[in-house]
């Protein structure tokens, strides 16, 4: 059986490392914003090269206080795209907000900088472009028009634009999951917001805490977006391995693509195009016109694989009132009928992989 992934394989290594963690917590006792979590949050500041960095709860707490320190609300609209996590328009969404959704580019599977632009009105209050599968999207074109850029950098910690920019020091905002599947990530939910825009900061440190400072004084409604000192310790032992592992699935995702090159030569299925910049790889995925099929067989064979996503998000239920229909993003329609995530992680073996796209192979060559 080849897992579509496999937590253990990097974890084990660390498991000492892990339980010393666990019990430095259990000894000092601050279970809440201790001192792991501040030390976290500077690694990640000077890493990622912005000024502030804040631990909070979970990735979609990390967009939706975002938005709430941005006076997001009633009568403003927010451009995102359909190809994502449903927590990207869903934050939106519950501050009173309309998502507006633009295609992506069906190259990269990216926001599409031109459909998102025709979509400005005077409403719009910020543009949150996705770091999709661990590629940085394009935010110069919103940036330089003068709008509100949050970045959705859940699945993107290590990648880098053209210019060498890390994820997360692109825009105003940056917002991050440490969700267990994520290049970095935790033992359970959280996450982390970046900015180097003071006024920005100080409003979000507010916000995680109630809207509190001191603490019982409220000077704006907030919420409980705290980040667990459990949670900043496991990931403190993490950190220092993220960027070998990231090297890890560029390395997996090359051979990918050097393996199913016959494949995508003679039309069978295709691979997302690289923009440029350090693409980490969070997902390896490729486009089947077949691709239920294909997952089939490929089940039968034991290989896991995932589809990221099945449904675009304007078309879900959920968001049914905003009026949009089948064929308005085309692009994002056609790309869930066809997408599949292949296994791509630290601990995938070459033969394992070697078995993937010998099947892949196999299976679409008739």
């Amino acid at each position: 059986m080849i897992p579509f992934l496999d937590l253990n394989r990097s974890h084990d290594a660390l498991r000492a490392e892990f339980e010393a963690a666990f019990q430095r917590v259990l000894d000092h006792g601050r279970f809440i914003m201790g001192p792991e979590v501040n030390q976290l949050e500077e690694m990640l500041a000077n890493r990622l090269g912005v000024t502030h960095a804040l631990g909070v709860s979970s990735g979609t707490d990390a967009l939706l206080a975002v938005l709430m320190a941005l006076e997001v609300g009633p009568g403003d609209e927010v451009i995102v795209p359909p190809l994502t996590f449903y927590a990207t328009a869903g934050a939106v969404t519950r501050l009173g907000a309309t998502p507006v959704f633009a295609d992506v580019n069906p190259e990269t599977l990216l926001l599409h900088p031109a459909d998102t632009m025709r979509r400005v009105t005077p409403r719009t209050k910020a543009i949150i472009p996705v770091h999709l599968f661990g590629q940085c999207a394009d935010v110069a074109p919103y940036r330089d028009a003068g709008l509100t850029v949050v970045e959705d950098a859940a699945q993107a910690m290590g990648a880098t634009d053209e210019f060498g920019v890390q994820a997360g020091a692109q825009a105003m905002a940056g917002c991050f999951s440490f969700f267990p599947t994520k290049p970095l990530g935790g033992m359970g939910d959280g996450g982390l917001i970046t900015t180097s825009n003071d006024e920005l900061a100080e409003r979000l440190r507010k916000i995680r805490v109630h809207g509190a400072s001191p603490k019982f004084h409220h000077t704006m409604v907030g919420g409980n977006f705290r980040l667990d000192t459990l949670q900043a310790a496991m990931l403190l032992v993490k950190l220092p391995h993220l960027d070998d592992w990231n090297r890890t699935c560029q390395r997996l995702a090359q051979r990918y693509t050097e393996g199913l090159a016959p494949a995508v030569n003679n039309q069978r299925l295709g691979v997302l195009r690289a923009r440029g910049g350090a693409h980490v790889h969070h997902q390896y995925v490729i486009r089947v016109p077949n691709r239920d099929a294909l997952r089939a067989k490929l089940s039968d064979d034991a290989i896991g694989t995932a589809i990221y996503y099945p449904e675009p998000l304007h078309t879900q239920p959920c968001f049914a009132a905003l009026g949009y229909k089948e064929g308005d993003n085309p692009h994002a329609e056609t790309a869930c009928a066809e997408v599949l995530a292949l296994p791509c992680y630290p601990g995938l073996t070459d033969a394992e992989q070697d078995q993937v796209v010998q099947k892949i192979l196999h299976y679409t060559s008739g």
